[in-house]
């Protein structure tokens, strides 16, 4: 895409911007998509080579724009080589491209990110200000499997709406609660949003890969104890998602599973420490893989406690 100030970190000067690239990306998949379920076999074909060949390009972009800035991290802009990992998270979503951005570059992005925000949260730097924009990390790390480090991010930015009893943010937050300073809007319905989709990732987000709806990925371990974690008519592109899990009194954790019926099924990860116990899928045997258990419907999951 051109050199734009879109996003506002490049307000002072137009900038080949990734957040550009990853949101024309999302288009050109939507696209295609589109004209398939329309029946439009041969604009869905066309449609689908131009997203292909923009898809090389942005990846041969990223790899020239490491190499040529001597970083380990994706970069904001390709002309700037910036970290800037709030802007980054828009490639998982919604640019659904988590699973395909090369690992070691995904990986040192938010390594980074972490290490500086807890810098900030313990007060160990004399930083100034931030953008709860960052809330989009929350979203970011349930993806890629830190429920941890998600709601630890989650914490630390409830306690800094402001004012707090409005239940919302402002656009910039300054360290010095009482200090005179540009604030920009606020409350900021954008980070608003950031805030909800993020939220809603916890309970169920949809893997681009194969089209699963991974369940509860977020959510932390206390939320299952007690009368247990749910949603109800939770709007998936599958339809209206139901769906809960507790500990028994037994012990085990008890799921159900009913409404949307994703072509990939579902995916529930496990929210304890250590390994899970055998589990049972409408009565039945099912086998957990890399810590999660894939479900190819609804239905009720028993699972034992180690």
């Amino acid at each position: 895409m051109p050199a734009s100030i879109s996003y506002e970190g490049y307000s002072s000067k137009p900038a080949y911007s990734y957040w550009d690239d990853f949101w024309a990306l999302r288009g050109y998949d939507d696209a295609v998509f589109i004209a398939a379920t329309l029946g439009e076999t041969a604009a869905m074909a066309q449609l689908a080579a131009s997203r292909d060949e923009f898809r090389r390009d942005l990846y041969a972009s990223l790899a020239a724009s490491v190499r040529r800035h001597g970083i380990n991290y994706i970069p904001g802009a390709a002309d700037v080589g910036d970290f800037d990992a709030t802007s980054t998270t828009i490639a998982l979503a919604p640019g659904g491209q988590g699973e395909t951005l090369p690992p070691d570059l995904l990986h040192e992005t938010f390594e980074r990110y972490w290490r500086e925000f807890v810098t900030r949260r313990d007060r160990d730097a004399a930083w100034d200000a931030y953008t709860p924009y960052e809330l989009r990390a929350v979203g970011a790390l349930t993806r890629l499997g830190r429920r941890d480090r998600a709601n630890a991010l989650l914490e630390f930015f409830m306690k800094d709406r402001r004012p707090l009893a409005w239940n919302g943010w402002a656009e910039v937050v300054g360290r010095e609660p009482r200090k005179p300073r540009f604030i920009g809007d606020m409350p900021h319905a954008w980070v608003a949003s950031d805030y909800v989709r993020s939220v809603l990732d916890m309970f169920a987000y949809e893997r681009e890969s194969d089209h699963a709806l991974v369940l509860g990925g977020g959510l932390p371990p206390a939320w299952f104890a007690g009368k247990g974690v749910g949603v109800r008519n939770l709007r998936t592109p599958y339809g209206k998602l139901r769906w809960s899990a507790r500990i028994s009194a037994s012990r085990r954790l008890v799921m159900r599973v009913d409404g949307a019926r994703p072509p990939g099924g579902y995916a529930f990860a496990w929210p304890f420490p250590g390994r899970p116990g055998a589990a049972r899928f409408n009565g039945r045997a099912v086998a957990w893989k890399d810590g999660a258990l894939a479900l190819p419907g609804p239905g009720r999951v028993v699972i034992d406690r180690p």
